[in-house]
């Protein structure tokens, strides 16, 4: 038997455990991803009440249109 003409492969063992990892790899990240994005909710959420409640962006906040507007109906 000629040693050079011996191809060494990893085989079907090397490709199966190659492919695991990925799926384990990809599961994994996909976790991190899910509590990152958790994590960064939760945050939001802790610092809205610390940031004060004067602050509601909605349409009945104290701004220079607030109870000037008149309907057009309305001589």
């Amino acid at each position: 038997m000629d040693p050079e003409s011996v191809a060494v492969t990893a085989g079907l063992g090397g490709f199966v455990s190659f492919f695991l990892l990925a799926v384990a790899l990809y599961f994994l990240m996909r976790n991190m991803n899910t509590r990152m994005r958790r994590m960064a909710y939760r945050e939001e959420q802790e610092s809205k009440p610390a940031a004060g409640g004067s602050d509601s962006g909605g349409p009945d906040s104290s701004g220079p249109e607030s109870g000037t507007t008149k309907s057009p109906d309305v001589a």
